[in-house]
Parts: structure tokens; C-alpha cells; sequence
């Protein structure tokens, strides 16, 4: 079958796309309590260049079929879409507690192929509302932003909340959802172009990053690290959350802020991907409200290079779906 797959890992000095292949790879095989769906869609993320590095993927699970998010048929005909999360069999609860947890292109083939095989617990009805290059969005980018605002960090309606670094697919997520979920939203970016689509997505006002606000937030989304990690500590009123889900820019701070978190009483919140059960939710938000992933470029899955460049670059705002 067509795939898109790493069969090496480039150094830090070379090019990240080093080890990048579009070519052919043998059908799946399928364990027991596990189903095949056929990828109709599937989405970028970091974590794919991440891969191509050897980031959470090892040398002896290569060659190994990248992408965690897809959306398509299931073996009765079902529109579904994937949860990239692949637990214990055994375990049971939050399973992104599981410490046996992995992401589908870690352990298992990912979903840049014509067919991935994953636990039939991780498929998800789609609404016909809809589309598949919409769905495919969701599994990870999302999902992780719908976990950062409302499970994580409980936010509500009225709430003001920050979201560092608009553009990215998580970024743009956080937008979005937090617009709809009757937040006040203010966003930043160090381009222009990006803070004016920020506040066509919805953010109320937005800002250079580093700019000084004009008021203290009840919470801040991080996924950028180092580079925002200091404004983002400084943006918060006191008792205030910065909830974080990546570190974009690298993890290691100039200044981790201590003496502030500690005098303000602020807290400090780790969120990665999200449940099966809130993924569920997560589509059904976007059925009934309408709103939509953003879309930075549809590529058919056979120009997938094109969209990994664009990624390792910074030139996307929001999401980069391949299409079979």
C-alpha cells in the first residue's frame, strides 16, 4: 500500500525531511480486538518532524509509517475518526495517565497511508456535518486544545485567557474554541499576518509577542516554552493557571519565574492529547456550533514533502492535511 514513512533519522544539523520516504509499504497486519480503517484524510503535526529525528520513535521500530491523526471508513463503511492515543489493553480510566501509553507512529504504524490498523476503542462516529479533511484535524492538535481550556484548565464562560504563539495547529485550536466556548481571547504572534487572522478566528485582541497586556488573564496557553514561558508567567492575575502542552521553541528556561509562582500562588499544569471520551466530545462541540479546524493547505498524501517543509519551516497557519 502507499505510505509515507521514516526509514532513518537526520542528525540536528541536517535536514529534518533527511529520512522522509513517499513510496510503498506492506499492507497492515491486524491483532486481535483491532480494525482497519481506510484513511480518507490525515493531518500534520510537530510530532511528525519530531520523529524524523528520532524523538519518541526508535531506531528499531523503522521503518515506521509517521502520522497520528486520520479520518475515514471503518471495515462496515462507518465515517469515523481516529483516536491517536494507544493504551494498555488492560488499562482503564484517563488513558493518558497510562504509563504503557504510546501514539500511533511510535509503537504502531501511523496514518499516512492508504489503511492503519488501530484498537476498535479508538474510533469515533464523524459527523456527516463534517468533512473528512475537517475531521482529521482533531485526534491530536484539537483534542489537546480542547483538554488544555476545559478539562485541564477548567475554564468557563467569561474567563479571559491567553494563547501564546498564534499559528500553530494547536494554537489556532485554542482560539477557536475557547471563542466558542465564551471566552474572552486575547492571542500573539511576532508576525502581523498571523495576529490578523488570529482575530478572524475569533481572539478579541491581539498582541507582539512580549507586548505588555492591557490586563492580567485567569489563564494562560503555552505551547511555545522558552521563548513566551516569562510573559506568559507575567501575564497571569494572582491565583492564575498556565497550562502547558509543548515547548515549541525549547524547554529550557532563561528564568523559570519561581518567585512569582509561588508569591502569586499560580499554578502550573501539565496536558498532553485527551481521552477517547473527550475526543467525543470535541466532535460533537464542532457539530452543533460549526465551527471549523483552520486549514493551511490541502496536499494530496503523495506531495507530503511539500507540507513537511512548510511545517519545518513555520509557514502554515493551522493545519497541513494530506488527502488519499
Amino acid at each position: 500500500m502507499f505510505a509515507v514513512y521514516a526509514d532513518s533519522f537526520a542528525s540536528s544539523s541536517e535536514d529534518p525531511l533527511k529520512g522522509l520516504v513517499v513510496g510503498e509499504r506492506p499492507d497492515p497486519v491486524v491483532p486481535d480486538g483491532w480494525t482497519t480503517v481506510t484513511v480518507k484524510a490525515a493531518s500534520l503535526n510537530h510530532h511528525d518532524l519530531w520523529s524524523l529525528r528520532g524523538v519518541g520513535l526508535k531506531a528499531e521500530a523503522l521503518p515506521m509509517i509517521l502520522g497520528c491523526d486520520a479520518a475515514g471508513y471503518d471495515e462496515d463503511g462507518n465515517e469515523v475518526v481516529v483516536h491517536a492515543v494507544v493504551s494498555d489493553p488492560d488499562w482503564s480510566g484517563d488513558e493518558t495517565f497510562d504509563p504503557r501509553r504510546s501514539l500511533l507512529s511510535e509503537r504502531h504504524q501511523g496514518t499516512f497511508a492508504d489503511k492503519v490498523v488501530v484498537p476498535r476503542r479508538n474510533v469515533v462516529p464523524k459527523p456527516a456535518s463534517m468533512s473528512f479533511e475537517e475531521a482529521a484535524c482533531l485526534p491530536t492538535a484539537w483534542l489537546t486544545a480542547y483538554r488544555m481550556l476545559f478539562t485541564q484548565g477548567g475554564l468557563k464562560a467569561g474567563d479571559t485567557v491567553l494563547v501564546q504563539g498564534a499559528g500553530g495547529g494547536v494554537a489556532t485550536a485554542l482560539i477557536a474554541l475557547a471563542r466558542a466556548g465564551g471566552l474572552r481571547v486575547l492571542a500573539t504572534s511576532r508576525d502581523e499576518a498571523k495576529r490578523a487572522k488570529a482575530l478572524e478566528l475569533g481572539a478579541h485582541e491581539v498582541f507582539e509577542s512580549g507586548a505588555r497586556l492591557p490586563e492580567k488573564v485567569d489563564a494562560v496557553m503555552e505551547t511555545v516554552g522558552r521563548a513566551t514561558w516569562s510573559h506568559s508567567i507575567r501575564a497571569l492575575r494572582p491565583g492564575g493557571k498556565i497550562v502547558i502542552s509543548g515547548t515549541t521553541s525549547g524547554p529550557n528556561l532563561d528564568d523559570a519565574e519561581l518567585t512569582r509562582i509561588f508569591f502569586l500562588q499560580l499554578s502550573v499544569i501539565g496536558s498532553t492529547m485527551g481521552t477517547r471520551g473527550e475526543l467525543a466530545a470535541l466532535v460533537n462541540l464542532l457539530d452543533s456550533t460549526g465551527v471549523r479546524p483552520v486549514i493551511d493547505r490541502v496536499l494530496p498524501m503523495t506531495e507530503a514533502r511539500e507540507g513537511f517543509a512548510a511545517m519545518a519551516t513555520g509557514d502554515v497557519f493551522g493545519k497541513v492535511v494530506f488527502t488519499r
